[in-house]
């Protein structure tokens, strides 16, 4: 679809349209909207893939008068999924946890003892001067956690309220995002309404490539640490503790681009620290050349999907997070990604 500049579009109409994306952006991110945003694009593009490929199916195999009616049938199917799915899957992450629910005293216990164990390691290793700021036993770690929780109960209860919003903002997003997918396009739109649907799709454009370019390689980043921690720790009698929650949490972290991969480093080597030195040494090699192949991983899939280099994502993460704090963290790879498509689009760049 050509840009509307290009096509001698009236410019205080478009100039108007780039002002209402902008001031829009800025509104979800201060009125912390950034989790329900996300969340209707996914509703929207997975509404739109599930439909577009059954659609096709059933064209392929129905006569042509049947087509209309199961056309809207399958999207009554997408929004139902849209709509039941995270509900289904609450459902199912309850149910599963009930087990760990009734077993939480004694994981708790272990976990305390785990980490007493470790802490009298490090006490071992490190100078006296260090050693004797760390707890001595499991119920000194104990007592330290308790005290803890009674002095941030307020602040943990303030989050657990934003956790809570945030889950209700991104299933109202989610519909919201089904609903807009489905939803059939009117015969003739105006001249500022047809300027801010190029906005919004130009947006979702960068979304979607922001999207896949990171989920190839959080995927690939998951491969290479599973296939070490699985793989070639057990090769030298080695195994870290908690496996399947570091693959995990590399995956989701690795959604993030560049801070998620960093963070995940720290984690993965502290956690070879708790095991041994040596075990952390082999971790962060490891890591070093993981982040030797991710160079290339990130210059041939974000670079080519996106047209960003990796000092241009770096700046914006950094200085979006200075002023909006982890939403601009966030956020700041999209909005830049779309900022810059427009731009291209305008010939500015």
């Amino acid at each position: 679809m050509p840009h509307p500049v290009a096509v001698g579009a009236n410019r205080p109409v478009v100039i108007a349209s780039y002002l209402l994306m902008g001031l829009g952006l800025l509104g979800i991110l201060l009125s912390h909207l950034l989790v329900g945003l996300l969340c209707a694009c996914v509703g929207f593009l997975f509404t739109r893939w599930f439909t577009r490929l059954t659609v096709q199916w059933a064209h392929r195999r129905l006569p042509p008068r049947a087509r209309a009616r199961v056309e809207s049938i399958i999207k009554a199917v997408a929004i139902l999924l849209v709509v039941l799915g995270p509900l289904a899957l609450l459902a199912l992450g309850v149910s599963q946890a009930r087990e760990y629910v009734v077993e939480a005293p004694q994981q708790y216990r272990g976990l305390l003892d785990y980490i007493a164990r470790t802490i009298l390691e490090l006490r071992q290793k490190l100078p006296p001067e260090l050693a004797a700021s760390l707890p001595a036993a499991a119920d000194d770690v104990q007592r330290m956690v308790a005290n803890y929780l009674r002095n941030e109960a307020g602040t943990l209860a303030l989050a657990g309220r934003a956790w809570l919003n945030a889950v209700l903002h991104g299933y109202v997003g989610l519909i919201v995002g089904g609903l807009a997918a489905v939803a059939l396009p009117p015969l003739h739109r105006r001249p500022l309404a047809a300027a801010l649907h190029q906005r919004i799709t130009t947006f979702g454009l960068a979304f979607k490539q922001i999207v896949a370019a990171q989920f190839w390689i959080a995927s690939f980043n998951t491969a290479l640490t599973a296939t070490f921690l699985l793989l070639v720790l057990p090769l030298w009698d080695t195994r870290l503790p908690y496996t399947p929650v570091l693959i995990t949490f590399t995956f989701v972290a690795g959604l993030v681009p560049i801070v998620g991969n960093l963070l995940c480093n720290v984690v993965l080597t502290l956690v070879g620290l708790s095991v041994s030195p040596v075990t952390a040494a082999a971790c962060l090699v490891f890591l070093i050349l993981i982040h030797k192949a991710e160079y290339v991983i990130n210059a041939k899939v974000v670079g080519k999907r996106t047209h960003m280099a990796v000092w241009e994502l770096l700046s914006v993460m950094f200085v979006a997070e200075t002023v909006f704090g982890p939403a601009g963290l966030v956020a700041a790879p999209l909005f830049y990604a779309y900022l810059k498509k427009e731009l291209e689009a305008a010939k500015l760049v």
